[in-house]
């Protein structure tokens, strides 16, 4: 099936992105593969990944280091945006996906390529946030998907990738399907997919179990700029080594594990499991140092656009209009959200215990009950009488019928 001459593909190293490699070539004609695989901080040695490809037949094996874009220019502004899908998963995964499109894109460009492609199947959201991030970026790029459309079983694709001397995993094969970057760690499949079955410890890998946490809580502050978190304990660091640091502090208390049942965008229900201590925590912090600095109008119609903001990301509409408009928006709300606000880790909990700003709108004088009370008491009697003005018209010609 020829369908393009020369193609770039999103290669993570695997059974299924290996096998791709001859697929592409031997089922569908394409001449030529290239495979770019993206350093998010997945914890991976890359380059034995980058000479699987070539081995499994590709002729260049790009290796890309994204890991201070991931941060500064997807992590962060979903910090801002207090980006929680269902108001629970900080999108660790799918902030991933946009940034590989991206460098895809850009290689295809680079090689003159004439199409993309990837690993995916068709019951997962990775597909769809692919295939739009692509057709936005570059809509003159094909997208391929073997794994979409070959229709084989892991066994089958194994000896598949075998016929042309692609190795079968040596090890037994975990039963969960695991999606690791420098945010967090996405883990279903197995055991997982009943959801009346508690996750087993063996699972997790960034946070501890809270029998092994320590008996004593730990305090830390987070300083923000601009909506930004720019350093931890008082000490500015690069964005990298933030999320790093905190992932281990916060994921060292047990702090970051969520278990939720997730409406993929496909119409399937999906139970997750997610570990995101860093990426917690800070959304959390954001939250609370918003409530100390911006105007209750502002906070309570932020909150609605954060909900579509959330779900723009999780059904891959990162380079969409409306997501531009929104960032516009988003930008305009955080020039005052500077400050530093202290949490206390303790057994699977991070909770706030402090904040403090330059800007902040909290008035001691005008909110304390003590003598330094300066609140117009009187001019309370007139405001309720105007704010309670149409609801008392209402209720007299209602009672009058």
């Amino acid at each position: 099936m020829g369908r393009a001459k020369k193609v770039v593909l999103a290669y993570s190293g695997g059974v299924d992105t290996s096998v791709c490699i001859p697929y592409l070539k031997y089922e569908w004609g394409v001449e030529e593969v290239i495979s770019l695989a993206a350093d998010l901080g997945q914890g991976d040695e890359l380059e034995p990944i980058r000479e699987k490809a070539l081995k499994s037949g590709a002729s260049e094996s790009l290796v890309v280091d994204v890991k201070e874009s991931f941060v500064k220019d997807y992590a962060f502004g979903a910090i801002q945006a207090n980006a929680l899908y269902e108001n629970r998963y900080p999108l660790s995964t799918a902030l991933a996906r946009p940034l590989i499109a991206k460098a895809l894109v850009e290689a295809a460009e680079k090689y003159d390529a004439d199409a993309i492609a990837h690993g995916c199947t068709g019951k997962g959201n990775d597909q769809v946030r692919f295939d739009v991030a692509v057709a936005a970026l570059n809509p003159n790029l094909k997208i391929l998907a073997p794994a979409r459309e070959w229709g084989m079983s892991r066994e089958e694709t194994i000896a598949y990738g075998e016929q042309y001397g692609i190795p079968s995993p040596v090890k037994k094969k975990s039963p969960y399907s695991i999606d690791r970057n420098l945010l967090g760690r996405s883990i279903e499949a197995g055991v997982l997919e009943d959801p009346n079955v508690e996750p087993p410890e063996e699972i997790y890998l960034m946070t501890k179990p809270i029998t092994q946490t320590p008996d004593q809580p730990e305090y830390i502050e987070i300083g923000f700029t601009r909506g930004i978190p720019t350093n931890l304990n008082g000490e500015f660091t690069n964005p990298v080594d933030l999320i790093q640091q905190l992932n281990q502090v916060a994921g060292n208390h047990g702090v970051g594990r969520i278990d939720m049942i997730e409406n993929r965008l496909v119409g399937i229900k999906s139970r997750e499991i997610y570990e995101t201590p860093a990426l917690s925590v800070l959304i959390q912090a954001h939250r609370d140092l918003e409530s100390l600095t911006l105007t209750a109008d502002l906070t309570h119609y932020k909150r609605g656009i954060e909900e579509t903001y959330s779900q723009l990301i999780y059904n891959g509409l990162w380079y969409s209009p409306l997501k531009a408009a929104l960032d516009a928006f988003i930008q305009k709300t955080q020039e005052r959200v500077s400050g530093t606000v202290r949490v206390k880790l303790f057994k699977g909990n991070a909770t706030i215990v402090g904040r403090s700003s330059d800007n902040s709108l909290y008035t001691p004088d005008l909110a304390t009950y003590g003598a330094e009370d300066k609140f117009d008491h009187k001019a309370a009697e007139g405001f309720i009488y105007v704010w309670g003005l149409p609801t008392r018209i209402w209720s007299q010609q209602e009672k009058g019928r």
